[in-house]
Parts: structure tokens; sequence; C-alpha cells
């Protein structure tokens, strides 16, 4: 048995579901996808394979039926606030980070897994990654980070929390280690850091010091224009709301 929790009960209902959802109620702007086939290139990705040899590029096809323009100056990059970025980006209203995309939302919040030699989903366990890096939601989330990154343009947004413990950028981490990397440096007019601290939370991280100012070097190194802000109001509106 493996560490982590199996696969989400009704994976396939959801994944239909939330495509339909998205491109009717969401985003009708994506225009036509085939959710059927959506859930069929998902499933083809990690089903019959051993659970730690799921490689990013299994899910080609996925991303092929999936994709669809990100609107330039909506792109969204976190760290360390995954509900809080949710709640801001409101759906793609305010922003679109990676999970508002029809890629992205379809596998939120969701795990799931195969079995070799095997045409199930294991409900009971699945590989987390400290068991094997290539599991099946790792190499999903890593191939949609690349895509999602690849395609940002104009002004590009990174909401970091600053009590986070061990720094507000992780220097390893989906946004360092796949996201960075694959920003088109010709399409991206300016990078905005935002360093919001949880409220009544220590005050670990800002602008300018610590992992921020790594981060704001190794952008500024890239070529990128940047800028960045501690406990950007909007966000802390949001965060005393709740």
């Amino acid at each position: 048995k493996w560490k982590g929790e199996g696969t989400t009960q009704n994976l396939e209902s959801i994944v239909i579901g939330r495509c339909y959802d998205y491109i009717r109620i969401v985003n009708p702007a994506v225009g036509e996808k085939n959710c059927t086939q959506i859930w069929e290139a998902f499933k083809n990705a990690f089903i019959n394979k051993d659970p730690c040899s799921i490689l990013p590029k299994d899910y080609e096809l996925f991303i092929n039926l999936t994709f669809h323009t990100i609107p330039p100056n909506k792109s969204l990059f976190w760290e360390n606030n995954q509900l809080l970025v949710s709640s801001f980006a409101d759906r793609g209203r305010r922003y679109m980070p990676l999970a508002d995309t029809l890629f992205g939302f379809v596998g939120d919040l969701l795990n799931w897994c195969g079995q070799a030699d095997s045409p199930g989903l294991d409900y009971e366990s699945c590989p987390t990654m400290m068991e094997c890096e290539n599991n099946a939601v790792d190499s999903f989330w890593r191939m949609t980070s690349i895509i999602y990154a690849q395609h940002s343009s104009g002004v590009i947004q990174v909401l970091l929390n600053g009590s986070a413990e061990g720094g507000a950028y992780p220097q390893t981490g989906f946004f360092a280690d796949y996201e960075i990397p694959n920003l088109q440096k010709d399409k991206i007019s300016q990078v905005v850091i935002w360093v919001v601290d949880d409220i009544e939370g220590p005050d670990l991280d800002s602008c300018g010091t610590n992992s921020v100012k790594t981060l704001e070097n190794r952008l500024k190194t890239l070529g990128f224009d940047v800028t960045c802000s501690d406990n950007y109001k909007s966000v802390m509106f949001l965060l005393c709301l709740d």
C-alpha cells in the first residue's frame, strides 16, 4: 500500500462534470470541447501503468484537447496559499491562475492513480511525492504548470505567503522548477510580486529580503522587469474578511 490517499471517488463523473461546468458556465469563451474525449485522454495518461512511472508527457493528448489561450495580464502564480489564490482569482473573474484554466480546473484538489496491468483506478492509496516523483498527480501538475507558464503574457502576478516557514519563495517547487524556466521573456512586460503575511501571522519574509530577494534577483537576471509590494491591500481585505 502507498502512503498517499487513494483516487477521489466518482473521479470520472467529476472530471467530465467539471469540463462541462467550465465550458458552459465558468468560461464559455474557450469554445466547444469534447468532455468525454478529455476524460479518456486524462485516464489513459496513467491507467494500466506502474503508478510510479507516469511522466508529464503522458498528459500531452489531454493538454491538446483542453488547451485554450490565457488572457494577457491575468496570469497569477503562487506558492503556499492555494485557498487564498482561488478566492482572490474568483474562478477567472479577477485573475486566471492555473486552477482556473480548463486544464487545471478539471484536476484541482483531486487525487488519482492507476495500477500496473489493471484497467481500474486505485481507490485505496496512491504514491506520494516522497515515495516517487513520477506519480500521476505530480506529473499532471508539472505538465500543466509548464504549459501555463509558456502561454502567460503581459503583466504576470506572483502571490507569495510572507508567513510561510522556510520562506515565501521555495527554492524547489512548481514555481521555481517548472514555471519560471518556461516563462517567455518576449511575451511578458512585467512581473508583479505580492508578498502577503497571514493575518496575525509572523512576518518572516518581505520584498527585498530573504527568499523574496532571491526570487527578485533570479527574475532580474533573466531580464524581467520586476516590482514587489508587501501586504497588497486587495488581498489583505480578503484575508480580513475570512
